[in-house]
C-alpha cells in the first residue's frame, strides 16, 4: 500500500468485499530497498539509521491514521504493517504470513516510467501470489461489482474459473457475461468452445446466478475481451494466471478500459 491516488482508490474499492466476505482488511506499506539504502547519504551508520527510523514512524503514524479514518468509514476492521524490501516479494511474502483471501493493487494505465513501476510490481505479484490478485485501474468505479466478464477458451482451468465467478456473483449480486473469442476458422475449435460455452451457461444458470454468453470475433484475444467488456460496462474480468499468462501484462497495461481485473492462481 503506498499513499498514491491509485492505492485509495483500491482501498474504496476493498471495503464491499471486506464486508461480505466478512474479512479485516490489512494496509501495507514496503519501503523499497533500494529507497532503504538512499539513507546511507546521511553518512555514519547510526545517523542513516536514526533517519531511517524516522522515516519509517511517519509512514506509520500515517499508516494507522488511514486505518483509524477507514474503519470510521467502512465499519471494517483495519491493520497496518510495514516491511523492508522489493516491493512485489513483501507483498507476496506478507499475504502468505496472513493467509490473506485476496491481494488488492491500484495500478496506472499510464505510460512512462510510473506505469512500468507500478506495472511491473503489480505484474510480478501476479505472477507469484498464491491467492487472487485484485489489479484497479482508472479514477472511476461503481460500488461493488454489478457485472463479472467470464473469458471462456478451452483450457483446464475453467471449471475453477467459472467457481470464482460464481462465488463472486453471489456476494455482489452481479450477472456474469460469458465471452469466447473467435480468432479462427478452425470449425472443429469453434464447436468445442459451443459446446463449453453451452455446458458452463448452464451450469452457473443451476446455481441461481443470472447469466448470458456470446461469442465475438477478434484476431486480438485481449482486444476483444476488453471490446467486450466495455460494450457490457463490466465491473471485473476473470483471468487465470498459468493459462492465460500471456495476457496477464496487456490487461494490466491497457489504457483503452480500465475494469477492475480479477487474477486468479490456480491450486
Amino acid at each position: 500500500m503506498i499513499f498514491s491516488e491509485q492505492s485509495l482508490i483500491a482501498l474504496d474499492q476493498s471495503y464491499n468485499l471486506a464486508r461480505l466476505t466478512k474479512a479485516d482488511i490489512s494496509l501495507l506499506y514496503v519501503l523499497d530497498e533500494e529507497h532503504s539504502n538512499l539513507f546511507s547519504i546521511f553518512g555514519k551508520e547510526k545517523k542513516a539509521k536514526k533517519e531511517k527510523g524516522k522515516f519509517k514512524k511517519g509512514i506509520k503514524e500515517k499508516l494507522d491514521k488511514l486505518a483509524k479514518e477507514t474503519t470510521a468509514k467502512s465499519g471494517v476492521k483495519v491493520n497496518t504493517k510495514i516491511t523492508v524490501g522489493k516491493i512485489y516479494e513483501e507483498i507476496v511474502s506478507v499475504a502468505n504470513e496472513l493467509n490473506a483471501a485476496f491481494i488488492i493493487m491500484g495500478t496506472n494505465g499510464q505510460h512512462g516510467l510510473k506505469k512500468r513501476f507500478i506495472g511491473s510490481n503489480a505484474l510480478r505479484v501476479v505472477k507469484e501470489s498464491n491467492c487472487p490478485v485484485i489489479t484497479i485501474a482508472g479514477k472511476k468505479h461503481r460500488s461493488g461489482c454489478k457485472v463479472i466478464v467470464l473469458p471462456l477458451d478451452l483450457t483446464e482451468e475453467t471449471k475453477e474459473k467459472t467457481g470464482k465467478a460464481i462465488e463472486l456473483a453471489n456476494y455482489f449480486g452481479s450477472s456474469i457475461k460469458i465471452v469466447s473469442v473467435i480468432n479462427t476458422k478452425d470449425e472443429m475449435i469453434i464447436e468445442k468452445l459451443k459446446s463449453q460455452m453451452k455446458q458452463v451457461e448452464a451450469f452457473i444458470k443451476k446455481r441461481k446466478v443470472s447469466v448470458t454468453a456470446e461469442f465475438v470475433e477478434n484476431s486480438n484475444i485481449v482486444g476483444g475481451i476488453l471490446k467486450y467488456t466495455k460494450k457490457v460496462k463490466a465491473d471485473l474480468i476473470l483471468i487465470m494466471t498459468q493459462s492465460e499468462m500471456d495476457w496477464t501484462d496487456m490487461f494490466i497495461g491497457s489504457s483503452a478500459f480500465e475494469p477492475i481485473n480479477l487474477f486468479l492462481s490456480p491450486c
